[in-house]
This record gives C-alpha cells, structure tokens and sequence, in this order.
C-alpha cells in the first residue's frame, strides 16, 4: 500500500514540475498525440483549454507505441502514460477509452488479440498509478485502422500503438 502512494506521489510531483512545449515543436512525452493532419491545421502551436481533448493530446500525448508482436510498456511509453496519469487526476470527471493496435503483419484474429493486450497493459498501468478502473475502457482495432499506410518497419512501427481517446 505505501509503494501505492509513493508511486501516485511521484507521478504528482513529476507532473507540477514538468513544462510542456506550445511552440509546434515534439518532444518525446508532450508531442507524440499529434499526427500530421493535426500539425498542418496548426494545432501544438498556442494553447489548449486546460481539461480538453486537444490539451490533452498536445500538452501531455495520447499515442504509446510498442515493440515488434510485444504488449510490455517501453520507457517512453511510461513516461507519457506517468503523463496522462497525473492529467486525469486533475480532471477526475473525464473518462478515456484505450485503443489497442496493430501492424499489418500477422491474421486478424492474431492482431486483435494483441492490441487488447496492449490496450489492457495501459489500462493496468494508469489504474497502478491511481486511476479508476471505471475511468478507462479498451478496445482494440487490430490492423484494421492503421495511422500509417505502408509495409515497412517504418510504417509498421508507428501502427504499433495504443491511443488513448477522451470521451
């Protein structure tokens, strides 16, 4: 149980000391919710209604990316889930439903299957970090909604993922 708290503590305290980037620019924890479309409508460049979709996506990232046939959470992908974690405990009204992917390689069935397990690995582990169960659904889209069309490892890479989608 104290591991529980001080785990919640420290997310708490990386998030009040943490800055965020407005100027268009990506880093690796703020920027990875943007997508290209987002990036030409000018969005990531001037702020965001503290609490909305798009403050969520640009200040602290909606997109966790994993390895090749792998659900296990990177280093960067705790970052920016230790990230959203700290943002719904600021907004405990706000719901979010966990999408699960998949690149193109592998059956349907296959790829469904594990991009639940990726979508239930973030859920897990927002829900380690104090978030309410009844706050985060899942689902998983397998390979059927690629972000990037393509077949290579730089497109299957970036289809790899979960999105994490305010409701």
């Amino acid at each position: 149980m104290f591991t529980r708290y001080l785990m919640i503590g420290a997310v708490l305290l990386l998030a009040a000391c943490s800055t965020t980037k407005n100027d268009g620019a990506m880093d690796e924890s703020a920027g990875q919710g943007l997508t290209a479309a987002d990036m030409q409508d000018g969005m990531g460049q001037g702020s965001a209604v503290p609490g909305s979709r798009d403050d969520f996506m640009i200040n602290v990232g909606d997109v966790v990316l994993f390895g090749y046939d792998s659900y296990e959470i990177s280093p960067e992908g705790r970052g920016i889930l230790d990230h959203q974690a700290a943002w719904l405990a600021q907004y405990p009204a706000i719901t979010v439903l966990v999408e699960g992917h998949a690149d193109e390689r592998g059956t349907r069935e296959y790829n469904l299957a594990l991009g639940e397990r990726r979508a239930n690995a973030v859920k897990n582990y927002l829900v380690a970090l104090g978030v309410d169960g009844s706050r985060v659904s899942t689902v998983s889209y397998g390979k059927e909604r690629p972000a990037v069309m393509g077949s290579d490892e730089s497109a299957w890479a970036q289809n790899r993922r979960t999105v994490t989608d305010i409701q």
